[in-house]
């Protein structure tokens, strides 16, 4: 049947049935149409499935980050499917994907273009070597759905599975830090119709990586249920920015407005002062101080001044509000938390600014004096959510007994927060974790909250071994945690010093080290703020050949064994042979005493950690990570069906490309993906589906009629 003849006699059959509308009851008719249109829709079977759940045009994208100025990313996630879209202002190839450092080596990349009304598209990887030039992945598991360009832009749509079991050319999309890798050109590659072809100058494609969390879901816009709404900017007031590369810590103390009830924060991000902060600004973290009297309230009308942080203070500031650090956007709470804020209990806000300009290339600017008035924009509501936040900090106290040798390729610190510290102090039914920021500075390169119960160990409550010292944010978790009173959690943490020639320890700046996991959970609890350890100063010594240290001596000196007699304890640590002696060190530091640093939200020590040494667990049962992949065919034959989707219109919301755009099939094609035609088994399915259709309704009168 032709087609004109298919949609005449669809016509015929919609105008019997509209006729018989009028003398048919309408309970009856209502319920015989849901069950018509409740068979069509199953038997369609997986088309319908596409078009109303895969391949929807105007997808609802739960993420947008601008790259540049120029590369727009969208981004959902459905199961374990991912769909990407792209919105470039080129008229050449686009390229996109993932690399474990933020280098061209090794990168998993799919690349695109559109050209005579057909898109290009194909799954490509840069070989170990750094070539600029990506190659054709013989296993193709980047799937286009869409491709068009309109007279400034190019748009291509496509998805991938978050593990697509290729793991010679394809990176796994978790919740680690994905370092986005991205490339265009204003040209097309030649040839594309026959073969791959070179791409036109790929070296000048290639842009500046960026850090995501492509499975975090945070927000950044405040509900429209949050009417009583107000904001409070805490800034800075004209701080003198370090030079070169030195760091600077500096505490400002605020007084909080006078709050007649309980509020609670929903929403806190950065306020950058200058084109400047942003280079300087590494870290800012807000504390409750509770301590009042005439000191403090002096204090709070002062512009600052530096300091070695909050706990340098004496001034029990000790819980935290609220953390920021470089690359984050700020944190949107879920529906359920919200921190406490009462003027009546807390009158006094300290916050910590840490400044570090860790780009050399930014020092000639450093001409003139320059100042900074950043900080942080809080958004608080009188609406309280059912469970009041809080924030634990867990890991590796800084100090100098974090020691870090040169030259290793993976060195591990654990920071141990004591079941004696949860068990005091954790509520009977347990705390909630629902977020967690995971810190370390320039060496750190994984990251895991361990959680052991007994002598069994859980599932990670949180992992990351793709850690970016530029991006540290705050990752929701998909499900909140329980943690019960008695439990035990480890941050662990692993760098790579084998760039450095020295020790590096632990402290506060960018130079030194720090290991710590902040959790965010409910309901909160104030006798545990800080859950810290230290290896107790006999691990130290022992892990450096050293039997006894000389009393009274400054500097300190070794007095024992007699080979090391005399040498003071910084010449030891300067001058011992690493490179042999590594394993003994690593040892002795993970298996030996630590002493436990636990503290409330006044900065007072939890009584069971004052005089106690910490042992490590003996566990007799550990998690084990599934296997979720299968063998791997060595070709794919498979021939996803395509659509034909409406164009995309352009909004505000969430297009950067103009009107007037010229639609183009998708196609992907059998293993490299290089053919532009549309897939004739797509043609023969819409065909078939539309006969199903029209000969259904050609029953309908007959049907409703009964």
């Amino acid at each position: 049947m032709a087609p004109s003849q298919r949609y005449s006699s669809l016509s015929l059959s919609l105008s019997s049935l509209s006729s018989l509308i009028t003398h048919l009851k309408t309970g009856l008719f209502i319920r015989k149409c849901l069950v018509l249109l409740a068979f069509v829709g199953s038997s369609s079977g997986a088309l319908l499935s596409y078009g109303s759940l895969e391949y929807d045009a105007a997808m609802q994208w739960d993420h947008v980050v601008d790259l540049n100025e120029d590369f727009r990313l969208h981004w959902t996630i459905i199961n374990q499917d991912i769909t990407f879209e792209l919105q470039v202002r080129t008229l050449g190839y686009v390229g996109f994907g993932f690399s474990k450092d933020g280098k061209i080596a090794g990168a998993d990349m799919a690349v695109g273009w559109v050209e005579g009304g057909h898109t290009f598209f194909q799954d490509r990887y840069v070989d170990l070597k750094g070539s600029p030039e990506p190659h054709i992945d013989p296993s193709q598991d980047y799937i286009l759905i869409k491709g068009y360009e309109n007279s400034t832009h190019t748009l291509l749509r496509f998805r991938r599975k978050l593990d697509t079991c290729d793991h010679d050319h394809d990176m796994i999309i978790n919740n680690n830090t994905m370092r986005v890798m991205f490339m265009y050109n204003d040209e097309d590659p030649p040839r594309g119709l026959v073969t791959p072809g070179p791409l036109p100058n790929p070296e000048e494609a290639w842009r500046t990586h960026k850090s995501v969390l492509l499975l975090q879901k945070s927000p950044l816009y405040l509900p429209h249920y949050e009417p009583s709404a107000r904001v409070l900017e805490l800034r800075n007031q004209e701080v003198e920015l370090p030079y070169g590369d030195d760091s600077l810590l500096w505490c400002k103390l605020f007084k909080l407005d006078k709050l007649d009830k309980k509020h609670h924060i929903v929403k806190y991000e950065p306020i950058f002062d200058s084109s400047w902060s942003y280079h300087y600004l590494q870290q800012i973290t807000l504390y409750e101080c509770p301590t009042i009297g005439s000191e403090i309230e002096k204090l709070s009308r002062d512009v600052g001044h530096m300091c070695m942080g909050a706990s340098s203070l004496p001034l029990g500031c000790n819980a935290i509000i609220a953390s920021w650090t470089r690359g984050s956007e700020g944190f949107v709470f879920p529906s359920e938390v919200g921190y406490p804020i009462e003027s009546q209990h807390v009158k006094y806000f300290l916050m910590e600014t840490h400044y570090s300009n860790l780009q050399a290339t930014f020092e000639p600017y450093q001409m003139r004096r320059m100042t900074d008035s950043s900080g942080l924009k809080i958004v608080f509501t009188q609406d309280l959510r059912p469970h009041d936040a809080g924030v634990l900090s867990i890991g590796m106290d800084p100090n100098w007994r974090h020691i870090i040798p040169p030259g290793q390729k993976r060195v591990v610190s654990l920071g141990q927060c004591l079941e004696d510290c949860t068990g005091a102090a954790f509520p009977s039914q347990g705390i909630n974790i629902f977020a967690v920021m995971m810190r370390s500075h320039q060496i750190g390169k994984e990251i895991k909250l361990r959680q052991i119960r007994q002598t069994e160990e859980l599932f990670p409550i949180a992992y990351d071994n793709n850690v970016d010292a530029n991006y540290q944010d705050f990752r929701r978790l998909a499900h909140p945690v329980r943690s019960l009173p008695g439990d035990r959690l480890v941050a662990e943490c692993i760098y790579d010093s084998s760039s450095r020639k020295a020790i590096t320890l632990g402290g506060l700046t960018m130079k030194e080290e720090t290991c710590t996991v902040l959790t965010l959970y409910y309901p909160r609890q104030k006798r545990l703020t800080t859950c810290h350890s230290l290896p107790s100063l006999p691990t130290v010594l022992h892990s450096l050949g050293i039997e006894q240290l000389a009393t009274n001596s400054n500097p300190v000196v070794i007095s024992s064994p007699p080979q090391l007699a005399g040498m003071t304890l910084e010449t030891r640590l300067l001058s011992y042979d690493w490179e042999n002696q590594f394993g003994k060190f690593q040892e002795a530091t993970l298996h030996g005493t630590f002493k436990p640093i636990c503290s409330g939200a006044h900065n007072e020590v939890v009584p069971i950690s004052e005089h106690f040494l910490g042992y490590n667990k003996n566990i007799t049962k550990t998690y084990k990570e599934p296997r979720r992949c299968k063998p791997k065919r060595l070709f794919v034959t498979e021939t996803i069906p395509q659509l034909e989707l409406p164009v995309l219109r352009d909004t505000e919301s969430n297009h950067i490309g103009e009107g007037s755009v010229r639609s183009s099939r998708s196609s992907f094609i059998e293993t490299l993906a290089l053919s532009g035609s549309e897939s004739s088994s797509s043609r023969h399915r819409l065909a078939f589906f539309g006969l199903h259709v029209i000969s259904m309704l050609s029953l309908v009168p007959l049907w409703l009629a009964s």
